[in-house]
């Protein structure tokens, strides 16, 4: 296991060790024995390179971008031996914060870019929806998936994603 754990009190961090800004999972644990999931903000530029033709790079693509965020939390709580399966999680919130495109440019085709951003919005609402209905169909839907189009730290980031959940032990 690649990672460094970290216990004070009700409170587990796991953090990657090659990660030294941030945890990739914070586990909070319940009075009751369930566990409070704060799962890792990721960034990303793409999420399958390989899978697109190179001048459509600079152009987000949520239907790989999703399952692939989804997927890695999934990964992080099975390596932490929290759970086996994304499944188990009942996910309280999802914040996910999209790029603004980054083209076409808004000053030389606004109306371009109008278009393309909300192809994105609808885009990462639909691969939010199919992946639940997918992978986690008996799970209830958060009180909040948030998807805001702006400006990220990462400048070649055309996401950024985080939520929390919880594990619920005491059914």
């Amino acid at each position: 296991m690649d990672w460094e754990v970290k216990k004070r009190g009700r409170v587990t961090y796991y953090r990657k060790n090659k990660n030294d800004v941030f945890s990739d999972l914070v586990v909070e644990e319940l009075d009751n024995g369930d566990l409070k999931i704060r799962f890792v903000g990721m960034t990303g530029a793409l999420a399958a390179t390989n899978e697109l033709e190179l001048e459509d790079v600079a152009k987000m693509h949520p239907t790989l971008e999703i399952p692939r965020i989804f997927d890695t939390w999934e990964m992080y709580l099975k390596e932490a031996k929290i759970c086996e399966s994304l499944a188990e999680v009942d996910f309280l919130e999802v914040h996910s914060f999209g790029a603004a495109p980054k083209a076409p440019n808004a000053l030389v085709d606004p109306e371009g870019y109008a278009k393309e951003k909300n192809r994105i919005r609808h885009e990462y609402s639909k691969a939010y929806a199919e992946y639940w209905k997918k992978k986690m169909p008996d799970n209830g839907l958060p009180v909040r998936f948030t998807v805001y189009l702006e400006e990220l730290p990462d400048k070649d980031a055309s996401y950024e994603f985080g939520a929390v959940g919880l594990v619920q032990r005491s059914k």
